[in-house]
């Protein structure tokens, strides 16, 4: 009798053990990977060190972030094609290359298009802004919240700009987005495309004189390492975007997926508030660092010198959408 009563309790401690084991497995955190293009002192970072702690708060623990900064998981738009096929979770990126995928976005890179931050935040919190974040689900992308680099400026190796003319035959790194393009071959320059990763090279390099993006980027790059001049054009607004892939997020419950959502949000609020200290403190930064910025620039004649740029917007896509964010602007 004890033989029998030793060998059913053997038997069901090795279920109870197997059964924890299961258990224990069922609920083992899962890896989210966060990527971007950015350094780890960057607002990308402060957005993302954001997501990992709302994400993880909120699901105690059942899911844990890893974030991937310098373009460790690729380019821009390596990582957006990577959120797509499932390689890539969730990334931070910059709209610039989003147009290739999301064409109703392209709208948002035209030039002189806000005019304050308070402005362009705004739209993009609004019904409108909404709205073009479902019209990723339409191509395989979940948009989660807009976030923020801000407004870009131009930065160059040879010589000092302030007016359209000044950037004639410079070879200007820009993203690779057709607008943007054709706004700075519209000014005389010469746009070269190419992934931010390889930007730094370049610059050292010679390869391109110039390149241009908002303050924090510049501060977060050490751009001041390989760029003599900065002018302050605002020339462009630059968004920035928390998306997700629908292979992990629609798998998930709707529970699971609102704190996605939350943790997506906490991260462009705290990224926006890093840009706005980087606005406030970044020039000055750049300037004890030895770049020589050029601040009081007219800007009327850049806004008629790249006006052709919207052609290429326009000419394919129309003027509602263009027509609805200045409607939303007027309104802010």
């Amino acid at each position: 009798m004890s033989k029998h009563v030793t060998r059913q309790a053997l038997v069901t401690t090795i279920g109870a053990i197997a059964t924890t084991g299961i258990a224990l497995q069922a609920h083992a955190a899962m890896e989210v990977s966060l990527g971007h293009t950015l350094s780890s002192t960057s607002h990308y970072s402060v957005g993302a060190d954001a997501f990992k702690e709302t994400l993880e708060r909120l699901s105690d623990g059942a899911f844990t972030v890893t974030e991937h900064t310098s373009g460790s998981l690729g380019g821009e738009r390596e990582m957006i094609e990577g959120l797509q096929i499932g390689t890539v979770d969730v990334v931070i990126t910059s709209t610039g290359p989003l147009g290739n995928f999301v064409p109703e976005t392209y709208v948002l890179d035209l030039p002189f298009l806000f005019e304050s931050y308070d402005q362009a935040r705004c739209v993009l919190d609004s019904e409108l802004g909404d709205e073009l974040l479902e019209k990723m689900g339409e191509h395989d992308l979940t948009g989660l919240a807009w976030s923020e680099n801000g407004f870009r400026h131009l930065t160059n190796s040879r010589r000092e700009v302030a007016t359209p003319e000044d950037t004639d035959g410079l070879r200007v790194r820009t993203m690779e987005n057709a607008v943007h393009q054709e706004a700075f071959r519209q000014m005389g320059a010469r746009p070269t495309p190419m992934a931010f990763p390889e930007l730094f090279t370049a610059l050292q390099q010679g390869t391109v004189d110039g390149q241009e993006n908002p303050i924090t980027v510049i501060v977060a790059t050490n751009f001041w390492e390989v760029q003599d001049y900065l002018s302050l054009t605002g020339h462009v607004y630059s968004p920035a975007i928390v998306l997700g892939s629908p292979i992990l997020l629609d798998g998930l419950s709707d529970e699971e997926r609102d704190w996605f959502a939350q943790a997506a949000a906490a991260s462009a609020e705290a990224t926006r508030e890093e840009v706005s200290r980087l606005e406030r403190e970044g020039v000055a930064l750049l300037e004890e660092n030895g770049m020589t910025v050029k601040t009081d620039i007219d800007i009327a004649p850049f806004q008629q010198a790249v006006e052709p740029a919207y052609e290429i917007f326009t000419s394919q896509y129309g003027t509602e959408m263009l027509e609805r964010i200045r409607e939303t602007a007027g309104s802010c």
